[in-house]
């Protein structure tokens, strides 16, 4: 009798233990171990989503550059253990928010900003160039789409996609003495990205409400007005001369992206 009721406590015992183990488990799976879960945006040290990876649950606005105190590269693979900041090449946002990566610590700078379920290289400018990351509550914004287009050329040809960007710019974009001689010569749609830069006007490859997209591979290029931002970095844009069967008139294209593609864009002029 003595045997069996050690046998029948040793058991109970264990039967106790498991709901323990298990409450652990799942305690662990939410933590920063080096797997990207739900719920959580992961940096990666190599592009592609490869390499060792660090996973957050929150937004950080500074991740440290020196051990022991950075946020570091957890699972196995290249970089482990290395300082996350400056070092990241690719993301995994599995959270329900948009995350913004900043190349500043303290949320500044130029950003990139990743969708729900997205996987992404980070941009060539914020690529070992990262220094803090937040969560959104905003992921779309927009404005209603509408022609309303003077007419006038402002020293482009009329009705055409520059001449359009040419009046937004002027009448939404504070810049009311906008026209293609406006500080130096815009010319073509293709070489608007090379004018912003020697003007002093921020080119970046992140869609912004309000911004004029620039493509630059399409025949003599094309620019367009973006008036909303979804939160997988797509867009939609406002523009004149691109249709085809009813050239230099107005169109609407919904979700967009920039990319080396000739329907697409690929620079962001933000005036």
């Amino acid at each position: 009798m003595t045997q069996r009721k050690t046998r029948l406590l040793i058991a109970t015992a264990l039967v106790a233990v498991v709901p323990s183990l298990t409450s652990a488990a799942s305690a662990q799976a939410a933590s920063r171990d080096g797997t990207c879960d739900s719920g959580e945006f992961c940096y990666y040290y190599n592009s592609g989503q490869a390499g060792s990876l660090s996973d957050f649950t929150t937004s950080v606005s500074d991740y440290g550059s020196t051990q022991p105190q950075c946020y570091d590269f957890k699972s196995a693979g290249s970089g482990q253990g290395i300082c996350v900041k400056n070092h990241a090449a690719s993301v995994w946002n599995r959270t329900g928010k948009t995350v913004r990566v900043y190349y500043n610590s303290g949320f500044g700078g130029t950003h990139q900003d990743i969708g729900t379920g997205v996987r992404a290289d980070l941009s060539a400018t914020l690529k070992n160039d990262n220094a803090s990351h937040q969560l959104l509550t905003t992921v779309v914004a927009g404005q209603t789409p509408r022609n309303d287009y003077d007419g006038k050329a402002r020293g482009f040809a009329q009705d055409n996609c520059t001449a359009f960007a040419a009046y937004r710019i002027a009448t939404r974009l504070g810049v009311p003495a906008f026209s293609n001689s406006w500080k130096t010569h815009w010319g073509d749609a293709g070489h608007w990205d090379d004018a912003a830069r020697a003007v002093g006007v921020r080119v970046d490859k992140t869609p912004t409400v309000g911004a004029v997209a620039v493509n630059d591979v399409h025949k003599v290029g094309h620019v367009a007005y973006v008036n909303r931002v979804y939160s997988d970095g797509s867009f939609d844009v406002e523009e004149y001369n691109w249709n085809l069967d009813d050239p230099r008139s107005y169109g609407t294209r919904s979700h967009v992206h920039v990319s080396g593609a000739q329907r697409d864009f690929q620079w962001m002029l933000h005036f």
